[in-house]
């Protein structure tokens, strides 16, 4: 069964992490398969709405590591950047239903939502600092804008999970529920907005994300240059090779 699961119904687009084993941990094809459902679901006139969604227990632990150290980014037409840009510039409304734990850009897939739904049991983290690298998807903008700037310090320079009544406070969450009903709650909103004149839904979604759309793919431009010049470095070859070796990192010497 593939790793990524794509599902149309009553005009609305389902996108599922379908990896449980690896914890719903991100490849490089999984990447291409959501970019791949995205294109498609804003070319297609009876899809309204898109939804993603993890399992009950586990939205995404993030980049799956061995996969991402084996396929590195290789520049903007790279499956992640292309991902990340579509959900940046999607035209239609996005919505996310998370429970369990969200890392690095399973959290920062969010901030391009228009309506997220948490379970009670998620658990937000954007670990970058931790893996010598730098944020991404924007995440260096959006955070601060979100959050508030020392909120957006805390979460990013030192890269602590914080929880879903956290993340409702802030803004980044509309909801918390109990995770057994987080997806079905996500579909009824879906369902509700893909009845909604779809014309009107497009115009004022690009109204209410005119004024920083461009700003957000500059922003996540030189993020994403940034990104790949640390990845080469010694912080992050220790980082990950500490991961790969179950030990933990010595950043003491660099």
């Amino acid at each position: 069964m593939s790793d990524i699961l794509v599902h149309t119904e009553a005009g609305v687009c389902t996108i599922t992490f379908n990896r449980p084993d690896k914890k719903n941990s991100i490849t490089a094809a999984m990447y291409g398969a959501m970019a791949d459902a995205l294109v498609a679901a804003q070319e297609d006139a009876a899809v309204r709405c898109v939804v993603i969604q993890g399992s009950e227990t586990m939205f995404s632990a993030g980049n799956d590591i061995a996969d991402f150290l084996n396929n590195p980014p290789a520049g903007t037409g790279s499956p992640v950047f292309r991902f990340l840009r579509g959900i940046a510039q999607f035209p239609k409304p996005l919505i996310a239903a998370v429970c369990g734990p969200a890392v690095g850009v399973g959290t920062t897939l969010l901030f391009h939502c228009d309506l997220v739904y948490a379970g009670d049991n998620a658990a937000f983290s954007m670990p970058f600092v931790n893996l010598g690298l730098c944020p991404e998807a924007a995440s260096s903008l959006l955070v601060p804008q979100m959050l508030g700037y020392h909120r957006a310090a805390e979460a990013l320079l030192l890269g602590e999970p914080f929880m879903a009544e956290a993340a409702l406070e802030v803004g980044l969450v509309n909801r918390v529920l109990p995770p057994t009903e987080a997806a079905g709650y996500a579909q009824s909103v879906a369902r509700k907005m893909a009845a909604k004149p779809i014309s009107s839904l497009v115009e004022t979604k690009r109204l209410m994300k005119k004024n920083h759309t461009e700003q957000v793919l500059a922003v996540m431009d030189e993020e994403g240059a940034s990104f790949g010049r640390m990845l080469r470095e010694p912080a992050a070859k220790e980082a990950f090779g500490a991961f790969m070796e179950r030990r933990k990192p010595d950043f003491s010497k660099l």
